[in-house]
């Protein structure tokens, strides 16, 4: 019983670790913030030159992880449509 619930928080912390490594979310507001600091002067050209390109270089290696994951990379007409939802409000005189 200890083994099965060490299993599974493992488990958990595994699950936990590659959401972070594969979330793009946390970069992309990351280098949003930095050209908010670059407007108001907070940092130089250079220094946001530097931390943009990390940021870039990071979420290149997230793109390539999630290709990499899903083997090639879609292309038109590898995909179906299966389903359409729609809705209306009309009014009726």
């Amino acid at each position: 019983m200890l083994v099965g619930g060490i299993r599974f928080v493992l488990g958990k912390i595994a699950a936990a670790v590659d959401a972070e490594l594969n979330d793009d979310s946390r970069l992309r507001e990351e280098l949003l913030a930095a050209q908010m600091r670059l407007e108001l002067g907070e940092l130089t050209q250079e220094e946001f030159a530097r931390l943009e390109a990390d940021v870039l270089a990071r979420l290149r290696e997230i793109r390539a992880r999630q290709l990499g994951e899903a083997g090639q990379p879609m292309k038109p007409g590898d995909f179906k449509v299966t389903g359409v939802e729609a809705t209306a409000d009309f009014e009726h005189e």
